[in-house]
């Protein structure tokens, strides 16, 4: 699978989460916080991917990303740290939803973006054997990868 297949699959796999969370009733403490804890660990773990792989990649052989790559990695920054604090947060909390409608609406445009705005250059630069490769890379960073979102580069303030 190439990179780039492989991050849209985890967006879908995101947004089914987002789907089954908005469904949610109000009193369904339990099942909120279930998915809340998959889209955390779903989510700290494709930030890191990219972070560490994919956007340095798309830097070197596609000049014109850089911007780009450097808004997304604005936006994991804003995304990673309400996911920490998701991760404290009681489910019951009635802040808790309100976050979580927050970090999908961030998500959906960071998706978005990349999907719609940068994907096509990087892929068109890239080339197919180059993007199967960082394909292989990134399946296999997925176990390195930290599980605390705060743990993915992009959570420090620089």
């Amino acid at each position: 699978m190439d990179a780039i297949v492989l991050l849209r699959e985890d967006h879908k796999r995101v947004e089914k989460l987002f789907k089954a969370f908005e469904k949610t009733d109000e009193g369904d403490t339990a099942e909120r916080r279930r998915i809340v804890d998959e889209v955390i660990e779903e989510l700290t773990v494709h930030a890191w991917i990219e972070e560490q792989y994919f956007y340095p990649a798309a830097r070197e052989v596609a000049p014109g990303t850089q911007d780009h790559v450097l808004e997304s990695i604005e936006e994991h920054h804003a995304v990673v740290w309400m996911l920490s604090e998701l991760t404290s947060m009681d489910a019951s909390d009635e802040r808790f939803k309100a976050k979580m409608s927050v970090v999908m609406e961030q998500v959906r445009h960071h998706v978005e973006e990349e999907e719609q705005d940068w994907f096509p250059d990087v892929r068109k630069a890239m080339g197919r054997n180059r993007l199967q490769e960082l394909g292989k890379q990134l399946e296999e960073a997925k176990g390195q990868a930290p599980r605390d979102p705060l743990k993915v580069p992009s959570a420090a303030s620089k």
